[in-house]
């Protein structure tokens, strides 16, 4: 059950009105970093949570994220008031009118006409909010990564919108919202390591032969050795030879099928076998000039 307080969880206060900035601020509010895309994807996996500490932490969190969707729509909306009543009673010539929604010249025009000056789920692209955004997948010890994962995400971009802005009510506000994404990751992670053992999540271990092996892949310069590829935890394989193969089979993909299918492909690649002793003129040959034409070989103007 919700019950919404009408006082937001931090007060917005806008020194002026700002449609291009108030465009850039949707990427939190419908973007898939934002604030509806973390209150969902916590809600979702609060719903399945079967650990009832986890469950009540993910629903808090969810919740404080909705109250977070508010903060950010206020500041959407209050930085669109200057235009909202100009382009609703169209009081400005065209020109002026599309110079002032256009702000900094980003994509302000199309919220500003589309949805009236409002905080629609879009991003600051205009692209609408999608549940594709979410990537629960029940299972705690993944979900949870993916949490810290989010929510640092989160945090980046209130970073960017903060150094977009000089409005000190503005920062402010963003400079709270930034800062409970620290919190969450610190929640996140404190409630991942209390489960034992982790990693690898999931249940199932990794095959032995391959969990502490470090295929050298890219090479042709100097290769960068760090405590994630080098190291007596790894077994390193730099040999293109041995990075094939390396079940200790042939390499080549194989399948074993019915006697009729069997009969059935070796028809199919009969009858579309190559003819390697033709040489057929193609479509682009018939096009083109004979040899030693001088107009084909004039250079372009």
């Amino acid at each position: 059950m919700f019950a919404h307080t009408k006082r937001l969880q931090y007060t917005v206060r806008v020194s002026q009105p700002n449609p291009g900035l108030a465009n850039l601020m949707l990427e939190q509010f419908g973007g898939p970093q934002g604030e509806l895309a973390a209150a969902c994807r916590y809600f979702t996996q609060a719903l399945s949570e079967d650990d009832p500490g986890r469950k009540d932490m993910l629903f808090d969190i969810a919740t404080e994220e909705l109250s977070h969707l508010e903060v950010i729509g206020n500041i959407v909306v209050m930085l669109n008031k200057g235009a909202k009543g100009r382009l609703a009673e169209g009081v400005d010539q065209e020109g002026e009118l599309y110079r002032k929604i256009t702000g900094a010249g980003n994509d302000s025009h199309i919220t500003q006409v589309l949805y009236g000056a409002g905080a629609p789920l879009t991003n600051s692209a205009g692209v609408p909010w999608t549940s594709a955004y979410i990537d629960t997948i029940g299972e705690p010890t993944a979900d949870l990564r993916s949490n810290i994962a989010a929510e640092a995400r989160a945090k980046i971009v209130y970073e960017r919108l903060i150094n977009l802005t000089d409005d000190p009510g503005v920062k402010e506000a963003l400079g709270f919202l930034m800062t409970r994404e620290i919190a969450h990751q610190k929640s996140f992670e404190k409630a991942l390591y209390t489960i034992a053992p982790n990693f690898p999540p999931g249940k199932m271990p990794g095959d032995p032969r391959f969990t502490s092996v470090y295929f050298n892949m890219s090479q042709g310069g100097a290769d960068m050795l760090g405590p994630w590829n080098d190291g007596p935890e790894w077994q390193r394989v730099d040999e293109r030879d041995a990075q094939v193969a390396v079940d200790g089979g042939d390499g080549s993909a194989s399948v074993q099928v019915q006697q009729d299918d069997a009969d059935q492909l070796d028809r199919m690649a009969t009858r579309t076998m190559s003819d390697t002793s033709v040489d057929p003129v193609t479509g682009a040959e018939m096009g083109m000039a004979p040899e030693g034409d001088a107009a084909a070989k004039a250079p372009l103007a």
